[in-house]
């Protein structure tokens, strides 16, 4: 096993970034956490004993600082413009700096044909990182479980355009575990690419199933048009690129992009993922907070 010295996660105070930091604290490896901000989230990870830096990836110059020293690195980008400078500048940082491995969170419905532009640039991404200096591995998640916290809106409905397609939810913390492993010893997975799924395969009256018995109330999916759809992200403010981002996916959903099953979170991670119902129980306050 290659032992790294210096870890780098870039945006560490999100779902799996966060995670990601916390397990490689826990295992007692030298950890920098790139943040675009200070805040309590950032507090808590430098009370683990990461060494918190505030950057930016569409900054060059700020990734070249972070990336000083480091032996691995986690990349993680938001749907939002700017992945191919993001991505850029971390190939030519990791270069200026020797940065031995990288980790990058792509996502399942990458593909050079994708109709999602954020899922097109996420495969262009993928190429030019493999070009880069640095042994690369590509995770290609299934939708998040957290999906079903960001959409919950209270009303034990879950109106989304899915018609009866399915996936296998899988949870940041059970991806971290996937990253952290892979940053701890990056030569075996160097150039791989990743699908990364839950514990179990659902379509979304099964998931609704799921969360009814964690819940202890009734949970409903109820298939919903594209139209509908773009209504309720435009009430929630979502940019428009993501929701051309959404849009693009849910047709991509129901036409089996997003399904498969797979054991490499066990293989990789060392544990099973969680299921649907755990993962609600286990975050029962976020959907009790937001209950009508």
């Amino acid at each position: 096993m290659m032992t790294t010295r210096n870890l780098l996660v870039i945006g560490a105070t999100g779902q799996t970034g966060r995670h990601t930091t916390e397990l490689l604290r826990q295992r007692g490896l030298r950890v920098r956490a790139l943040v675009r901000r200070l805040d309590e989230r950032s507090e808590r990870l430098a009370e683990l004993g990461a060494e918190v830096v505030v950057g930016d990836v569409l900054d060059l110059d700020s990734l070249a600082r972070a990336t000083e020293g480091i032996n691995a690195a986690y990349f993680t980008y938001p749907i939002l413009p700017g992945l191919m400078d993001a991505t850029a500048n971390l190939a030519q940082a990791a270069e200026e700096n020797g940065v031995e491995a990288i980790v990058n969170m792509s996502q399942i419905s990458a593909r050079r044909e994708a109709a999602s532009n954020a899922a097109r640039q996420h495969w262009v991404a993928e190429r030019l990182l493999d070009r880069s200096t640095a042994a690369v591995t590509h995770l290609r998640p299934t939708f998040f479980a957290e999906w079903l916290i960001n959409m919950w809106n209270g009303t034990g409905e879950l109106r989304l355009p899915f018609a009866d397609g399915r996936h296998a939810p899988i949870a940041a913390v059970d991806q971290a575990k996937v990253i952290a492993a892979i940053l701890e010893n990056p030569a075996p997975h160097a150039g791989k690419v990743y699908p990364l799924f839950g514990a179990v395969e659902l379509n979304h009256y099964e998931i609704a199933e799921a969360m009814t018995r964690a819940l202890g109330r009734e949970v409903t999916y109820v298939p919903i048009d594209l139209e509908e759809f773009t209504a309720v992200l435009e009430k929630r403010d979502a940019s428009p690129h993501l929701i051309q981002h959404l849009l693009a996916v849910a047709i991509d959903y129901r036409n089996g992009v997003f399904a498969g099953m797979n054991d490499l979170v066990k293989e990789i991670g060392g544990d099973d993922p969680l299921d649907v119902e755990t993962f609600v129980t286990r975050n029962r306050a976020l959907y009790d907070d937001r209950s009508a």
